[in-house]
């Protein structure tokens, strides 16, 4: 993924709701929904997202508390 949408959020809900309002919010924005999901490896303590629609992975340079949504480069 090259580019993609940058999410921030803070609060103390489960990476699962993080991710499912980013997702959300980006279907609407852009009008496709992302398959790719890259948070901090230290957000993935939390209970990881089981969803067939996107794939979540841990990249360092996401900093904790953001999640950046796109879709996957198929090159």
């Amino acid at each position: 993924m090259h580019t993609g949408m940058l999410w921030f959020d803070d609060t103390q809900t489960t990476l699962d709701n993080k991710i499912r309002k980013a997702t959300e919010y980006y279907q609407k924005k852009y009008g496709r929904t992302p398959d790719l999901c890259l948070v901090h490896p230290s957000m993935m303590n939390d209970t990881v997202v089981e969803n067939e629609k996107i794939t979540v992975r841990a990249y360092r340079p996401v900093l904790p508390g953001h999640i950046w949504v796109g879709v996957e480069d198929k090159n």
